[in-house]
């Protein structure tokens, strides 16, 4: 953790970092003191109002903090819960001790949380993404085509998605995988065992919120077994949205990009629904 040079909350330094970070679309929270003690000597540090901690979380376990609410315990306790709050995409007020401990009111911090659009990761430049662009774009995605074949992962073939990778899916995942948070989906669209292998395997380990994967039932047999051999658990497997998308009759790319956003906001919201994953037969009368 970074805490900054400066004895107080960072002051400048903390709202240019913010600047900086709010310009790259980078998720992060700013917890403010809004309510508390007011200095009480070498033991209580704490102001009243006015002190600033900025917490992100950076590659891997790593998290950025710099600037303090005047107490290391506080700062500690504020900047867990804040990263908890900015995974969720909330904002609102807490409470503390002095010193961050729970179930006391002494201290009120207001946590704000700047969320970055969430992201939809699309693996394969196939018929169905371009639809599937067009449709997360509407939602507020901020969407990745990645494909591996240069010949077909080209913006003139997607120009509304907001970047379109040449790469295999688990190097693009190592880059921007710890970044990936609940709100955001991955969406593989390939048939390939070579790509979508490994697309799965560096999905799951991730935290993001869906991973939904194309592919009739005898398909998506056969690519359990490979995923099984290439070490992934049983538990792990039941993340998988497989066969992708909601049993909504889709046949077009167009009515197929919509079941996969439904079946994205119906998991994302709890609601209950009939998905193809939890249907037997055919995906097609």
């Amino acid at each position: 953790m970074d805490d900054g040079d400066d004895p107080g909350d960072g002051g400048g330094q903390l709202f240019d970092r913010l600047a900086e970070l709010l310009a790259d679309e980078v998720p992060v929270a700013l917890a403010t003191v809004i309510d508390g003690p007011g200095s009480d000597g070498p033991g209580s540090d704490v102001t009243g109002t006015g002190r600033h901690l900025l917490v992100r979380r950076t590659t891997g376990e790593g998290v950025e903090v710099l600037g303090t609410l005047g107490d290391e315990g506080l700062d500690r306790v504020v900047a867990r819960d804040a990263l908890g709050e900015l995974s969720a995409g909330r904002s609102g007020v807490r409470h503390y001790g002095a010193h961050g401990e729970a179930r006391e009111e002494t201290v009120s911090v207001f946590v704000e949380s700047f969320a970055a659009p969430p992201r939809m990761l699309v693996f394969g430049a196939v018929d169905f993404t371009a639809a599937l662009v067009r449709v997360a774009k509407v939602l507020g995605y901020r969407v990745t085509v990645c494909d591996a074949r240069e010949v077909f992962a080209t913006t003139q073939r997607f120009p509304l998605a907001d970047e379109v990778v040449v790469d295999w899916p688990d190097r693009l995942l190592a880059e921007v995988g710890p970044e990936l948070r609940r709100r955001d989906a991955v969406c593989v669209l390939t048939h390939d065992v070579k790509f979508d292998v490994p697309a799965i395997v560096g999905a799951l380990a991730t935290s993001v919120g869906y991973i939904g994967v194309m592919g009739s039932r005898r398909t998506h047999d056969d690519r359990l077994g490979r995923l099984r051999d290439a070490g992934v658990t049983d538990e792990q497997l039941a993340w998988l949205r497989s066969p992708i998308g909601l049993d909504i009759g889709a046949r077009t790319p167009e009515e197929t990009a919509i079941s996969i956003v439904s079946e994205i906001i119906a998991l994302r919201t709890g609601r209950s629904t009939r998905a193809l994953s939890a249907t037997d037969g055919p995906i097609h009368d």
